[in-house]
């Protein structure tokens, strides 16, 4: 069975990604994302299937969520080969306590679990019963034996950790604890009815719904709490819970246990047995196969089509649109079973003569949509760019054409889902005789796009109508024919030799823009393509009352893939009454848009590349050129050591007699000030021109720095400490501590992570470290304001991680197969080690220093 997660949407368990070959074919999508789900939504009588977010206590629950687990999904018999033995038996010693204090933890759940089994059976002979014998033994089915098997476990395990040395083997411990996993099946068999059991217990006897709901579990030996309140129905998960960590955590030993140590063969025994054993209980449905053939078309015109996410009963759904020369029609796919001719089913159709665009302040409020999360859309791009990755080894070494398949459809599956859930910008269309449609897009172009087109049409004499049955039906078949766009806008979809697009670094100049007819308020935007969709990367300021705006602006934009850039150039509203009900913004109008491929041959230069984009009479001339994701790796030291750009953090704070830098202070003091809630903060470019003053104003410690600094647009301060963190000539985390870093944020095991992650911080030198926590405690702050500036920390760290952590010059050339590979790689976990800081409950530098977790970690 398949599990599912919120609002229906297919997710992928942890064993799912990592191993087997569930996935959904194109075809097995008929548009809605949630309409063709195999298995009960959440909240249904059913067992709760093995997930990806075990959390193992109340003080590495908020830790271990969310954390990105398992960044990239290779099969630990591709990895141990390139243990290196030394960094491999350290990491296994971090890998062992953290798992060792959580052993600890799932014990002390047991035993709680089990304390009032002795008194219930006590009872349960008397002439006063709380409970029959029956019901006892329902609900604390096989709770004993797990018990013992992992208490037997814990206590061979213990002394082997805490007397540490290199030639240690356990290797067998864990082979036998997997060879009794068939208690565990028994547990997993009897779950429900226990669970059932229980609440109906609950519900008959007081005094046993008064156990059930306070039950006290010890806090490990080394923690302030000495026990902690838990539900029965709690604890009757961790069992459960505690199948997948193991997993986990053998995954993580493997990886780190060199081939030829006596260990491997027994871990990847005991590997391979749980794996087994996880798979039986999340089965794997094969997708159905659908056939596509054509029906004839018909002789009304079809002008435009593409895919949309329309909003339809407060949910998202993808559909296919059709504009035809004087109706707007709406479809899915239909549900057809094999062998059947595929077609489209008509969701609703609007003639032209009726179509009307309700202006933002006439339309009533959308629906109630729950935006996608940042950190799910995130892990999306994460998991796509992985598979990505692993596509190009398979191919590079001639794989297997099977298992190419079978990635493809993973990477379709999550890129689907990305194309579902990213959309935000509202795009409204209304029937005169009654009803409103909302859609949903990545891009202001995409609507304008639409609008366009559609009152192009309107301007010639169109008559109302009403389609019969058959007419509809006949337009209806005829879209299979005449559509322009086949395929969902996946990269899956494309064909292997189209062009991978750009990773790296775009600057662009926007100079300047004419032809405008009056005075007016212009401003410009930038887009670029990203996952098969256009987000808006930045913004020039607005130039008032003029007929000829001179910008001059540089900004910098970073490219995941890009093929395209776009500018669209808007006249600025400010009238308050033009206020749209969607997103609470003012509307501004466009006066024009265009776009423009980003041809590698012509962008790949040192040079600046001039061109002018011509809009609807309107030309606006801009400068591009391009820096390659290698390339921006270099970091040139600063000749001159007075300044604070380019010289080491740790001379910077000697100098100034100060524990974080002054630049540093100044420029978060600022944005807290008047920037906390920009919106796009860290994420919208600041104009290169200002931030180069700022930059040199800090290097000769300009007296007029504050009232520089109090003028400056906050995007150019944001900016500023971008570049300065960018141009040490180490970065903040240290390319001493880079490898490790990577290792750590790639732990399955929640526990083992927080011992490594924590290790390393204390590792760093102190200026660093107290550095990386003030910027850490300013970049929660901003996204606490998250609703306003809409940055979230998933935007914060995709922002700060590449700049913070990155690999030395040496690595980088030894790792550099192609731009692509960088990114899906160092880039995701870059990411994902500061989203865990920044995840983290708050982290004290003195604290950090006097604490050590559950077991020593000097290795």
């Amino acid at each position: 069975m398949e599990p599912l997660s919120h609002r229906g949407l297919p997710r992928l368990s942890w064993i799912d990604t990592l191993y087997s070959n569930f996935s959904y074919g194109a075809d097995d999508y008929d548009g809605e994302g949630n309409e063709e789900q195999k298995g009960p939504p959440e909240g249904s009588e059913t067992m709760p299937y093995i997930d990806e977010s075990p959390t193992m206590s109340p003080q590495l629950s908020a830790r271990g969520q969310g954390g990105g687990d398992g960044i990239s999904p290779t099969p630990p018999e591709g990895l141990a080969p390139g243990v290196e033995a030394g960094k491999g038996l350290e990491m296994r010693k971090l890998v062992l306590s953290g798992f060792l204090a959580s052993e600890e933890i799932y014990i002390n759940q047991l035993e709680a679990l089990l304390l009032p089994m002795k008194p219930l059976k006590a009872t349960a002979t008397t002439s006063q019963p709380v409970l029959t014998i029956q019901q006892i033994e329902t609900i604390f089915y096989k709770i004993q034996d797990i018990y013992e098997i992992h208490k037997e476990f814990y206590d061979n395990l213990c002394p082997k950790v805490q007397q540490w040395d290199s030639q240690v083997t356990m290797g067998h411990l864990f082979q036998k604890l997997a060879s009794q996993l068939g208690v565990y099946k028994a547990f997993v068999d009897n779950y429900k009815v226990a669970l059932e059991t229980a609440e109906k217990c609950s519900q008959s006897n007081n005094q046993f719904q008064k156990i059930s709901e306070e039950l006290k579990v010890k806090g490990p030996k080394d923690s302030k709490d000495s026990h902690t309140s838990v539900t029965m129905e709690a604890l009757l998960y961790k069992p459960i819970d505690r199948v997948t960590r193991s997993t986990l955590v053998l995954h993580d030993l493997l990886k780190h246990t060199p081939v030829d140590h006596p260990d491997y063969p027994l871990l990847q025994d005991a590997l391979r047995i749980s794996q087994n054993f996880l798979s039986s209980i999340n089965e794997d449905i094969d997708p159905r196969r659908t056939a596509v053939t054509t029906p004839k078309g018909e002789t009304r015109q079809l002008v435009k089509d593409g895919f949309l996410v329309e909003v339809s009963e407060s949910s998202r759904k993808l559909r296919h649109v059709f504009l035809f020369t004087d109706v707007l029609l709406c479809a899915k796919l239909k549900k057809t079973s094999a062998g059947k001719h595929q077609q489209y089913d008509c969701k609703w159709y609007i003639p032209l003569a009726d179509l009307v665009f309700p202006s933002p302040e006439e339309s009533e409020a959308s629906p109630q949509v729950h935006p996608f999360p940042d950190h799910e859309l995130e892990d999306m791009k994460m998991k796509i760019s992985a598979l990505k990755s692993e596509i190009q080894k398979e191919k590079a070494n001639k794989g297997q054409s099977r298992a190419i398949e079978r990635l493809k459809k993973k990477m379709f599956e999550n890129e689907f889902l990305l194309l579902l859930n990213s959309p935000t910008i509202p795009f409204r269309i209304h029937n005169r005789n009654g009803k409103s449609y909302l859609f949903l897009l990545s891009s202001d172009y995409e609507r304008s796009e639409w609008r366009e087109a559609i009152q192009k049409l309107q301007k010639k004499d169109l008559q109302a109508f009403v389609l019969s049955s058959v007419e509809l039906q006949v337009l209806t078949g005829s879209c299979f024919k005449l559509r322009t766009v086949h395929n969902i806008p996946v990269t899956s979809n494309k064909d292997d030799d189209e062009s991978p697009g750009l990773y790296g670094f775009l600057h662009v100049i926007v100079h300047s823009a004419k032809g405008f007819k009056q005075s007016a308020n212009l401003y410009c935007t930038l887009e670029v393509d990203s996952f098969g969709y256009f987000v808006s990367k930045a913004k020039t300021r607005v130039f008032r009352d003029t007929t000829e705006p001179k910008w001059d602006e540089e900004f910098e934009i970073e490219l995941e893939g890009s093929q395209s850039l776009r500018i669209l150039c808007y006249e600025k509203c400010y009238d308050k009454t033009k206020v749209n009900k969607d997103n609470n913004e003012i509307v501004d109008k466009i006066m024009g848009k265009g776009q423009i491929q980003l041809d590698p041959q012509t962008v790949e230069t040192k040079n600046w590349h001039t061109d002018v984009i011509e809009m609807n009479g309107i030309k606006v001339e801009f400068s591009m050129k391009f820096t390659s994701r290698d390339m921006s790796l270099k970091r040139t030291p600063s000749k001159k050591q007075t300044g604070v750009f380019g010289v080491k953090i740790s001379v910077v704070t000697k100098r100034e007699r100060s524990k974080v830098p002054y630049i540093v202070r100044q420029c978060v003091e600022e944005v807290e000030k008047r920037g906390i809630e920009e919106v796009g903060i860290y994420r919208i470019s600041g104009v290169a021109t200002d931030i180069q003053a700022l930059k040199a104003a800090f290097d000769a410690n300009n007296k007029d720095i504050l009232l520089m600094l109090s003028d400056m647009d906050i995007n150019a301060i944001a900016g500023t400490l971008k570049l300065y963190f960018r141009e040490l000539p180490e970065p903040l985390l240290t390319d001493r501590l880079y490898p490790a870093f990577m290792e750590g944020i790639a732990l399955s095991d929640p526990a083992a992570k927080e011992n490594c992650m924590m290790h390393l911080l204390r590792t760093l030198p102190d200026p660093n470290l107290i550095t990386f926590l003030f910027l850490l405690e300013h970049l929660k702050r901003v996204a606490e304001k998250e609703p306003i500036n809409k940055m979230s920390l998933h935007n914060l760290a995709t922002v700060f991680g590449p700049t913070l952590l990155r690999p030395s010059e040496v690595e980088s050339k030894a790792h550099l197969t192609s731009a692509a590979d960088i990114w899906s790689h160092d880039v995701m976990a870059q990411v994902q080690v500061l989203l865990y800081y920044l995840q983290h409950p708050p982290i004290s530098f003195a604290e950090l220093k006097r604490n050590t977790l559950y077991f020593s970690t000097d290795v």
